[in-house]
C-alpha cells in the first residue's frame, strides 16, 4: 500500500497521484509539483489516500512544496499572458489561412512551454504557424488537436436539460457512451434528441445505464408471453422506471389491456428485441466517435 495525494491541474481535469512526503495537506491547498511537462501548480483534491500497488505507476514523484503567495501571483500573471497569447495566435491562424479553431491556450507554470489547443475537421499543416509563434514567444510551442468532447469540456455551456454541462462541471474523464444505451433506455433514436452540445451522444446516458440494465434483466420486453393473475397474455408496452407492464390478457376470443407490476408476472416466453430497420444506424454510430 502507498500513501498518496490526489492533485488536479485543471478545474475538472484528471486526478494524478503524488507522494506527499512529510507535508500536511488538506483538500483545496495549492502545491508545486514536478510533472512530465515540467514544474506545475496544482490543487489538492484528495489530501491523503491509501492505494494498492496496481493503482499507481511507481516511482511516484514527490510534491515539492506548498504554493506560496508568489506562486499564486505567478499563476494570475500566466492567466493574463494566456489571453494575449490567444489573441496573437488567432491573428497568426488568419494570416496563414488555416482551417482550424483555437480553443484554449495554456502556459506551463515555469514558462517552459506554451500549449495551444485547437479543433479541426482534418489534419492541419501548422509548421509555419509554429515557427511564427516560437519567434514571438521565445519558448517551446506545442499545438494540440482535440476532439469536440474536449472542446465542450473546456468551453462549458448549458445542456438541453438547462443545467451546466456534466463534462465541464464534474466529469474528470469521458466514459464510453453507445447507441445501445439509448435503445435500452427507450429513448428516441433521433440524433438531435440524444446528442449533447458537442454533437456526440450525451454523457448522461451513462449515468443511468446501470439502473436500466438491472431493471431490464427482470422485465419482459414487448411481445413476450406472460402469465398474469388474470390469465395468459402478451406484453404490449413497458414502462421501465415505473415498473408497470401493459399486457393484452386473453378473455375468450377477445383481449383486454391491463397493467401489472413486474413481480406480478411470470415470463412464459421472452421475446427478442427487434432491430430498428427504419433507423440509419450508420449515421447514429458517428455520434459515438470523437
Amino acid at each position: 500500500m502507498f500513501e498518496v495525494t490526489g492533485i488536479r491541474f485543471k478545474r475538472v481535469g484528471k486526478i494524478y497521484y503524488f507522494d506527499p512526503g512529510d507535508l500536511v495537506l488538506k483538500s483545496g491547498d495549492h502545491v508545486i509539483v514536478e510533472t512530465s511537462r515540467g514544474i506545475e501548480y496544482g490543487t489538492v483534491v484528495i489530501a491523503k489516500k491509501s492505494v494498492t500497488d496496481d493503482e499507481i505507476v511507481p516511482p511516484l514523484k514527490k510534491i515539492i512544496r506548498i504554493a506560496n503567495a508568489d506562486d499564486d501571483k505567478a499563476i494570475a500573471k500566466n492567466k493574463e499572458m494566456e489571453k494575449e497569447a490567444f489573441r496573437l495566435c488567432q491573428e497568426k491562424i488568419r494570416k496563414h489561412n488555416l482551417e482550424m479553431k483555437l480553443i484554449d491556450v495554456e502556459y506551463t507554470f515555469d514558462h517552459n512551454k506554451v500549449l495551444f489547443y485547437f479543433t479541426a475537421d482534418g489534419r492541419v499543416d501548422f509548421r509555419e504557424l509554429v515557427r511564427d509563434l516560437a519567434g514571438v514567444f521565445k519558448t517551446r510551442i506545442e499545438l494540440r488537436q482535440i476532439g469536440v468532447r474536449d472542446e465542450s469540456k473546456m468551453m462549458g455551456g448549458l445542456g438541453i436539460c438547462g443545467r451546466q454541462l456534466c463534462c465541464n462541471l464534474f466529469l474528470s474523464d469521458f466514459v464510453p457512451v453507445s447507441i445501445k444505451m439509448a435503445k435500452e433506455q427507450n429513448l428516441s433514436l433521433n440524433p438531435t434528441k440524444i446528442s449533447g452540445t458537442c454533437g456526440r451522444l450525451m454523457c448522461c446516458l451513462k449515468h443511468e445505464q446501470e439502473a436500466y440494465e438491472s431493471i431490464i434483466k427482470s422485465t419482459p420486453p414487448v411481445g413476450s408471453l406472460v402469465k398474469t393473475p388474470d390469465g395468459k397474455g402478451q406484453v404490449t408496452a413497458v414502462a421501465l422506471l415505473k415498473g408497470i407492464i401493459t399486457v393484452a390478457v386473453e378473455k375468450g376470443d377477445e383481449k383486454e389491456l391491463k397493467e401489472y407490476k413486474v413481480d406480478e408476472l411470470k415470463i412464459l416466453k421472452k421475446a427478442f428485441v427487434k432491430k430498428d430497420d427504419d433507423v440509419d444506424m450508420a449515421e447514429l454510430k458517428k455520434l459515438e466517435k470523437d
